[in-house]
């Protein structure tokens, strides 16, 4: 379980230009100058304010913030997390204590183990899985800011699920659950309706008029953007010989790219075999997600 008392973010040089640099060696890296090193370790920094007002006649507003910034940097101790993000990515880690001088008046400070673009299970901490109110820290025009998603950045390195999402969760498994007996009590004319609703969500077109099925088709369609041809057969309930059947059909008739056989009540097991080339079965299971994907519950 990863703790922490605070949390900051840190843009690693002006553009990212240090993030790779500091990401690979597990150090972060400051930039501004400070002819006050010495003093700053033993935790006097009103040289340095003296220094900004005077000598590079900043604002005392603007010599506050710098002088926070610094500060931070400076005393942060083990129990102060620190994030940023490379390469769409967030990285954690904690610092060592101790402070070193570089080139052009730089200071750099060791983390403890590395840099981490994962949670505590190796699941990587990819932006687009990211809450927005996390990563649009990273737009932020200072150094160093404060994080004020504490908690759910917390959630999200110990992998742990957050109470508001655990009860949507918990909410969409009574939603699926209570779909199955309405699905499954459809007249067949309105199933075939549904699942023709469901593809079309999907962006597929239908070939002839609902409600007019060909022989051994009941949905005939066309992907546009490629052309790819596909048949759905719609069945209330089904067995395995039947989708051999439909499945043998598929394969004789060289007309079709995709086949779905869509059953909300099985008779019995149908086992697909692992050679079987873009057929699909959908199952009660997998078509009440696909309706409320499509928005069709209401």
């Amino acid at each position: 379980m990863i703790e922490y008392e605070k949390a900051y973010f840190i843009k690693l040089g002006k553009n990212g230009i240090w993030e790779k640099k500091c990401i690979d060696e597990g150090i972060i890296r400051l930039g501004f100058p400070n002819p006050f090193h010495e003093e700053c370790l033993s935790g006097n920094f009103e040289p340095l304010r003296t220094y900004f007002e005077d000598e590079k006649q900043k604002s005392k507003g603007v010599v506050t913030s710098i002088i926070n910034l610094i500060k931070v940097f400076y005393e942060s101790n083990e129990r102060i997390l620190w994030i940023t993000f490379y390469n769409r990515k967030l990285w954690w880690c904690f610092l060592k204590n101790g402070i070193n001088e570089i080139e052009n008046g730089s200071r750099i400070r060791s983390t403890i183990n590395g840099w981490s673009s994962s949670d505590i299970n190796g699941n990587e901490l990819s932006i687009d899985k990211l809450s927005g109110k996390l990563t649009k820290v990273q737009m932020y025009q200072g150094t160093i800011c404060e994080v004020k998603e504490r908690e759910y950045l917390r959630n999200r390195i110990n992998n742990k699920v957050a109470i508001e999402v655990d009860n949507a969760m918990k909410n969409l498994h009574v939603l699926e659950n209570s779909l199955i007996p309405l699905i499954r009590n459809l007249p067949w004319k309105e199933f075939e309706l549904l699942v023709d609703l469901i593809f079309s969500y999907a962006g597929w077109k239908r070939l002839g008029i609902i409600g007019k099925s060909e022989k051994d088709i009941d949905l005939d369609l066309i992907m546009p953007v490629n052309e790819r041809r596909a048949f759905v057969q719609v069945k209330a309930a089904s067995d395995q010989n039947e989708f051999d059947k439909y499945e043998e059909y598929f394969y004789q008739n060289g007309i079709y790219d995709e086949m779905y056989y869509v059953v909300h009540t099985m008779k019995s097991s149908i086992i697909q075999s692992d050679e079987n080339k873009n057929v699909y079965i959908i199952d009660i299971n997998k078509l009440i997600k696909l309706v409320i994907n499509a928005g069709l519950i209401s």
